[in-house]
């Protein structure tokens, strides 16, 4: 079962400087567009050949644009012994509608 995280949540694990990765998995055109700071991008169609830039002792949220696509990444991960991610609910549209509504949603 993937663990869920609010954008609240987030923020405070922003605000208290806690230790984890933020993983944007959209395609590049959206991430120019918008994106959240500190987040590391990797498109989701790219996770399996870069899978070694990823921590697996590191709490690592997966984000995008509405929560679908960061599942599925998650369940894979999940598949490759990560045993610490969580989708971000909502993705960037609940971060910029809760949290930062100086972001741009498309």
């Amino acid at each position: 079962m993937i663990k869920e995280i609010t954008v609240t949540e987030l923020k405070n694990k922003f605000d208290n400087n806690e230790d984890f990765m933020l993983l944007d998995v959209r395609n590049i055109q959206e991430v120019l567009y918008s994106k959240i700071a500190k987040s590391i991008h990797i498109p989701m169609n790219e996770i399996q050949e870069r899978i070694n830039e990823l921590d697996s002792n590191k709490e690592i949220i997966i984000q995008c644009k509405s929560g679908k696509r960061s599942a599925r990444v998650c369940e894979y991960l999940m598949t490759q012994n990560f045993n610490n991610v969580k989708n971000l609910s909502g993705g960037i549209i609940a971060w910029a509608e809760e949290v930062d509504n100086s972001i741009q949603v498309y």
